[in-house]
């Protein structure tokens, strides 16, 4: 055990009391609205279970852990939800979540342990999923009260989302602690998934896009044959009545 969760387990009553009130709302309209209803959301190292108990009262299905066992459990009873012990490295879901929540979490790991942490919870991420994650805005490793702090500028957090595959979007930007005793900046970062290809022509706005391109296509195409046989299999008759349409001028 390292000395951050050493810190969180000796004093995770505390940090509970002292966090649980935090307002979050802001962050949440970010997040909230681009998850389908009753999704499910994994809030990756939890803490106190605020943001957790908060989306399972919006209808959200939660899975939700921390790596201090004392924190896992006052949370639990807090929450009255089945809040687990794990790590990061425990993380070996696969497309499972519409949703990751890692507000203030990361943040406690070592440098070099950032980029296996981020691959764990992109793959366990949904494609057309949204990840979100917070760190203390600045530069370097930092140490307080026996916790392991890693800070983290746009230029740095970019250079991770570079390094993960089919992203689809990114936003960056800042915001000031909501404690009343603090004056610290956070640098939040969300990251959405891109869809699989079926999904880009199916799901809302983007079939806008790509359908025109597809009659377009299918009108100039001697494999009219194929391309019914790719409606009727894949079920796109019942999507798209303009692709139907231009089938049957065809």
């Amino acid at each position: 055990m390292n000395d951050t969760l050493r810190y969180y387990d000796s004093n995770a009553q505390a940090f509970i009391e002292a966090t649980f009130s935090v307002p979050m709302s802001p962050l949440y309209e970010h997040f909230l609205p681009r998850i389908p209803k009753g999704g499910h959301i994994l809030d990756a190292g939890c803490g106190s279970g605020r943001d957790a108990l908060y989306f399972h009262q919006q209808g959200y299905r939660v899975t939700a852990f921390d790596g201090s066992r004392a924190m896992a459990e006052l949370a639990s009873k807090k929450t009255g939800l089945p809040i687990t012990h794990r790590t990061f490295t425990d993380v070996s879901e696969i497309k499972l979540y519409d949703g990751i929540w890692a507000c203030a979490s990361l943040l406690h790991l070592q440098a070099p342990e950032i980029a296996d942490a981020l691959s764990r919870l992109w793959n366990a991420l949904k494609p057309g999923g949204l990840l979100y994650l917070s760190f203390k805005h600045g530069t370097g490793e930092h140490v307080k009260d026996g916790r392991h702090f890693l800070y983290a500028n746009e230029e740095l957090a970019g250079r991770w989302i570079d390094d993960l595959q089919e992203v689809r979007e990114c936003t960056i930007w800042r915001t000031e602690d909501q404690r009343p005793d603090r004056s610290e900046t956070w640098l939040n970062i969300l990251v959405a998934r891109d869809f699989e290809p079926y999904q880009r022509l199916t799901t809302g706005g983007n079939a806008q896009h790509f359908l025109p391109k597809i009659c377009q296509a299918i009108k100039i195409s001697d494999q009219i044959d194929f391309a019914v046989a790719f409606v009727k299999k894949t079920g796109l008759s019942l999507l798209m009545p303009d692709l139907i349409d231009a089938l049957s001028r065809r």
